[in-house]
């Protein structure tokens, strides 16, 4: 029985730090997938993978400094909510 519980939180866990707390708003008010990929674009991200997760907008792709990124964005806002990078 301690095992099962183990096991539940361990995924619960899990789950609660892969991704972050990006929006409470509903899809409703988010802005496009299109729309954020533009500004990217304009602010010199090459995205390879755009996708959602959770309540956040993430990508997969290179800063303009060509680093390799994966970055998580507020959906309504646009704004950077967590950044992992290649070093």
């Amino acid at each position: 029985m301690k095992v099962v519980f183990s096991l539940i939180a361990f995924v619960i866990a899990g789950s609660t730090l892969a991704s972050p707390e990006c929006t409470k708003e509903p899809k409703s008010k988010w802005m496009s997938d299109t729309k954020l990929q533009q500004r990217l674009k304009v602010k010199g991200y090459q995205v390879k993978k755009f996708k959602t997760t959770g309540n956040c907008y993430e990508i997969y792709g290179h800063d303009k400094a060509g680093k390799k990124v994966e970055i998580y964005f507020n959906p309504v806002t646009g704004e950077v909510v967590k950044t992992k990078s290649a070093t």
